[in-house]
């Protein structure tokens, strides 16, 4: 059985892109791969959280973990830094990583120019930390979106660099995975993009967003002025609504406001009262089952406990055949 690891960075509440795009696959993925899910506490500190914060989002996205369908009997969820394995073996790729590669990092590169004031060196090594997640685990396959693709690619660099240097083939090398041939976008209530945090919590509709949250959300929903002529083309913010419709809805649902907007005589209000109880409706479930876990501490301890033993175990195995193939054994 293939091996598959994905990691979360826990920067917050999990919005409809986390779950569409990728936990409703994960899912899917536990029944038919050895499956490591983590929540990439260590990857968070290169932007500072405080302590609590930190601690309470590590939580936040267990819960929602969980509450997605991830079951921790068929899959290993853990916290990242639980697994201290995976820091180790970031000392050694870091001997392995060159200065200029990294420095052309195209991710390193957009985090320069956004925060120019916070160039840390857990920035730069950001993408041997995530190597590390991988080649711990020796996955071939890591569900990654289009951005992390070049740091997959170095992920393939380190592993077979360390092989080349100590002679061995020990690292196998890992690969973007589509579960699904049909990708799901979300795209964002703000007008444009895809839904994701960093456009403040106005372009997100949250799991754990109540059913007035969703409806606020989506009536404040970025529009036009309507349609002026039949079969016009849709504005991109318009189309992203009718995006989001095509998920949440039934196709009939999507057709009638689809046939509105091409008459022009659709009403905006309407449409988004529609797509509001669609959402809620769809994302009932999932809502009312973090609100249970939420209240369960003991529930969340065990599982997260249950993961660590089984991901410190796996990473364990690794580190000590690491340390062997290069050199690094006790003298006593």
């Amino acid at each position: 059985m293939e091996t598959v690891v994905s990691g979360i960075r826990s920067t917050g509440k999990l919005h409809l892109g986390n779950y569409y795009g990728a936990l409703k696959n994960f899912v899917k993925m536990q029944d038919e791969y050895n499956c490591f899910f983590f929540i990439a506490d260590l990857h968070s500190l290169t932007t500072h959280p405080t302590p609590h914060d930190l601690t309470s989002t590590v939580r936040q996205v267990v819960v929602e973990y969980l509450a997605a369908g991830l079951d921790p009997e068929k899959s290993t969820i853990y916290v990242q830094s639980d697994v201290p394995e995976v820091s180790e073996l970031y000392l050694y790729m870091n001997m392995n990583a060159y200065l200029g590669e990294l420095e052309r990092s195209t991710a390193f590169k957009d985090k320069v120019r956004a925060n120019p004031n916070n160039v840390n060196a857990g920035l730069l090594t950001y993408p041997v930390l995530m190597a590390c997640d991988i080649l711990i685990h020796h996955a071939t396959k890591v569900p990654v979106g289009k951005d992390q693709e070049q740091h997959l690619e170095m992920t393939r660099t380190f592993g077979n660099r360390f092989n080349r240097l100590y002679e061995v083939d020990y690292f196998k090398e890992s690969f973007a995975f589509t579960y699904s041939d049909k990708l799901i976008k979300i795209p964002g209530l703000s007008g444009q993009g895809k839904m994701g945090k960093s456009n403040g919590d106005a372009d997100c509709i949250y799991l754990s967003d109540t059913a007035e949250a969703v409806r606020k959300k989506i009536m404040r929903a970025v529009t036009d002025n309507g349609p002026t002529e039949p079969n016009m083309q849709k504005p991109e913010a318009v189309q992203n609504l009718f995006d989001l419709m095509q998920v949440v809805s039934t196709p009939d649902t999507v057709e009638h406001f689809d046939q509105l907007y091409n008459k022009a005589e659709i009403r905006y209000g309407d449409f988004k009262k529609q797509l509001a109880e669609d959402m809620i409706i769809a994302t009932h479930d999932v809502r009312t089952r973090i609100e249970e876990i939420n209240n369960d501490d003991a529930y969340i301890a065990k599982v997260l406990k249950m993961g660590a033993e089984k991901a410190h175990a796996s990473a364990q195995k690794t580190l000590k055949e690491v340390r062997e193939i290069i050199g690094l054994k006790k003298l006593y």
